[in-house]
């Protein structure tokens, strides 16, 4: 027997080919072959959803070389990943060679597998099955649902508030999500309360302890509402006598964190490693692929795109022998510990994240992998491993201390670690650390016990509003509420960003203008499609189709009735304003805020009759008082002052007009990537004076290399150029193209509108 594998990516192709060996030649797709013609009407539901495809531009030659090896070969083997992006490709490639000719007389054959090693991909070729079209039909519609939302919503916000924007189906869920938490904040006011912290002793040993009760009555929260009654109650605490009343001890048990799956591996690499999702998945799709080690290339992790918690149990086994050796008989539990699946819609036959071998340690792979990528192993190895170490026990106490009249009651609660177990290796992450358990300790403290307040302290407080959103706990979010999948969180949070909807502020979403006000218009005239209820039941749908259960086009028919009726209804609607008090000075008609290209401005609601508009803060920015700071020009040695412009605040000589120096007022934003003209340099972000972003090396003016498009730290598989860039267009979406002339080599990240 002959065979043509076809993987999606490169490198995966040269580790799979070493392990079939000959009779086998193992070729690349480089993902998608196929795509929606970058115009509106590729989705048609004038014609009951007729979708039309075409080959992408750079993937023609792919095909080629598939068809070529096809010709000497009598079977096809299609072993793209195994989720329906990966089912999606592989019916892709089978259909453009059948329609070239190239697949009569030959088998078609699908293989899936959960991690690169020689068992499993020829444990794979052993069990062949056909493409699995319902998993298809439920790509196809999520696509086109993406593409309908993208190509109908983004030219109407393009009208409605701001060209050059987009809208995308979950996108704007999660955009949302962030705005309102953002509003909360805003209207959030703070409630005051105190509680009453005493520094307590027992013989030579100290402890702490809080005002639990007063005659009797547990005090809740604003139980103390004022600093006056707070000060009074502490005094009256620091003269009181106290003896224990009473000591409860308690042993509890605490069980490990399942293995990683998407989700949980984006939140806890951005909690510990302070990745963002994109990178984590980047570094995971390394990992997956295949590393050198030892001379051969091998697969270090199992599949990363995966929403189930089940180990497969010879991995169950080589832990648990690991354990043993490592840690000593009392770390293995009795029994393996199996963990269930919360996801009502897990795919159930894959697996966690978790290392192919546990035998390689992250010690022993710290010289094979760089330091972001031995990070990332180290994580998922430790979480996988501690999964299946013993519980850990600790011994919890509280004593219920109370004053001689018995009108007082302080409360010390502490713990200890009595055996580490899992805890010995691996801790998991909180979005909100605070005490952790095991901080305070308790002295041995028995019934009937003399205790002496030495000092009792009154502490303000004051409630706080739920904090902006992390990477982490967004995509915790998105995943509590069913929405989007796991492996499109990581470019959606980058859309985000791309698109200016939103800054990082001490790594927390915080909306933009921009973000602020498309959000206000697709909640306006969208309130339905923006819901997270509703498109988490689009999510379940679709999920229905991959199980069969529904048929794909009545589900798009569902969704586009309703939504066109709403767009058509937002199309006639006016451009959304925000209303204030003021009165326009030369007609008397109310002024009302609006967004422009360079932000929001005052404009008259007379236009176009009256054209009366001026910046929000009432006047002209050019002349504004310029603001003096201690830095001198480098030119003419007179002071430097801020200035605003038309693109925001820079610095400026003083000796203007005499001297033209100017400077932006922060430093550019450095991409950290080398720039191939010098060598020297790195490419820095800067803004034109058209307001464009654009990246130059940081060694202008000697070396004046400069991209329009941002560079991405990713060689380019066909020319092995060291970066490739990423760019933004209304009409095809996000792509990498490689920024060598002649290349040409170019992949599509995300579709327009996406």
């Amino acid at each position: 027997m002959s065979a043509v594998v076809v993987v999606e990516s490169p490198a995966k192709a040269k580790t799979i080919e070493k392990y079939l060996g000959k009779g086998y030649k193992v070729l690349a797709s480089y993902g998608h072959v196929r795509a929606f013609p970058k115009r509106d009407g590729s989705v048609d539901p004038e014609r009951d959803f007729a979708i039309t495809y075409q080959i992408i531009e750079d993937k023609k030659k792919r095909l080629d070389a598939i068809e070529k090896a096809l010709k000497k070969a009598d079977t096809l083997v299609l072993a793209s990943d195994l989720d329906r992006e990966g089912e999606a490709i592989a019916w892709h490639v089978a259909e453009v060679l059948r329609e070239r000719g190239a697949l009569e007389g030959k088998q078609v054959q699908r293989i899936t597998f959960h991690e690169i090693t020689k068992k499993a991909i020829q444990e794979a070729m052993q069990h062949q099955v056909s493409v699995d079209q319902k998993l298809v039909d439920a790509q196809q519609a999520r696509s086109a649902l993406d593409y309908l939302v993208g190509f109908t919503l983004s030219p109407l916000l393009w009208r409605k508030v701001r060209s050059g924007l987009s809208a995308g189906r979950v996108q704007s869920v999660a955009l949302r999500l962030i705005c309102e938490r953002e509003q909360h904040i805003r209207e959030f006011k703070p409630r005051e309360f105190w509680t009453i912290e005493a520094e307590c002793r027992n013989g030579d040993a100290g402890f702490a302890a809080q005002l639990h009760a007063v005659e009797g009555k547990k005090l809740g929260k604003f139980a103390i509402s004022d600093g006056v009654s707070a000060r009074l109650t502490a005094r009256q605490v620091e003269s009181a006598s106290f003896r224990v009343a009473d000591v409860q001890k308690k042993q509890a048990r605490q069980q490990p964190a399942p293995p990683f799956i998407t989700t949980t591996l984006q939140m806890d690499a951005s909690r510990k490693l302070g990745f963002t999702a994109r990178k984590t998945m980047q570094i995971a799709q390394k990992l997956y692929e295949g590393i050198e080690v030892d001379g051969e290339p091998v697969g270090l992790i199992t599949y990363m795109r995966t929403d189930s918690v089940s180990l497969a149990d010879e991995a169950v086994a080589e832990m648990r022998e690991h354990i043993g050796r490592q840690f000593g008989a009392d770390y293995v539990p009795d029994k393996p510990r199996r963990f269930k699946t919360k996801s009502k819609n897990a795919q159930e036959a894959h697996e966690a994240i978790r290392p192919t071998s546990i035998a390689r340690t992250p010690e022993g792979m710290r010289t094979v992998l760089d330091t972001d990528a031995w990070k990332l192993y180290k994580l998922i190895w430790q979480r996988a491993l501690a999964s299946q170490m013993a519980a850990a026990v600790l011994d919890q106490v509280r004593a219920d201390i109370e004053s001689a009249d018995g009108k007082l009651t302080l409360r010390a609660t502490g713990s200890t670690l009595a055996f580490a177990g899992f805890r010995k290796l691996y801790i998991e992450g909180s979005d909100e650390p605070g005490r952790q358990e095991g901080d305070r300790l308790l002295p041995p403290l028995a019934v009937g016990d003399e205790v002496a307040v030495r000092q009792a302290e009154a502490k303000q407080h004051f409630t706080e509003p739920r904090p902006r959103f992390t990477e982490a706990t967004l995509v915790k979010e998105l995943e509590a509420n069913g929405i989007g999948r796991p492996s499109t969180y990581a470019s959606i949070l980058n859309v985000l960003r791309e698109r200016h909807y939103v800054e990082m502020d001490r790594k927390r979403f915080v909306p933009t203008d921009v973000g602020e006000w498309v959000n206000k218009f697709l909640v306006e005239s969208f309130s339905e499609i923006v819901d997270p209820g509703f498109t988490a039941s689009v999510e379940d749908k679709l999920d229905a189709i991959a199980r069969g259960e529904v048929q794909w086009k009545p589900v798009l028919r569902e969704f586009w009735e309703p939504f066109k009726a709403a767009v058509d209804k937002a199309a006639g609607a006016e451009r959304p304003t925000e209303q204030t008090d003021e009165t326009c000075p030369e007609c008397g008609k109310p002024m009302v805020i609006k967004l422009g290209r360079y932000g929001k401005f005052l404009a008259c609601t007379g236009y176009p009759e009256c054209k009366v508009a001026r910046p929000l803060n009432g006047k002209d920015e050019a002349q504004d008082e310029p603001e003096k700071t201690d830095q001198t020009c480098d030119k003419c040695g007179e002071p430097m002052v801020i200035k605003s412009g038309r693109y925001g605040r820079f610095l400026a000589c003083s000796a203007y007009p005499k001297c033209k120096n100017s400077q932006p007022l922060e430093k550019p934003k450095d991409t950290g990537i080398a720039c191939p003209e010098c060598g020297k340099g790195t490419f820095l972000e800067k803004k034109s004076r058209r307001g464009k972003i654009f990246y130059s090396c940081s060694q202008y003016p000697k070396c004046k290399k400069a991209l329009w498009n941002r560079p991405v730290d990713r060689p380019c598989p066909e020319c092995g150029a060291p970066f490739v860039t990423e760019k933004v267009t209304r009409r095809h979406g996000t792509e990498h193209v490689c920024a060598t002339e002649g290349c040409g080599w170019k992949e599509q990240i995300e579709a327009p509108g996406g």
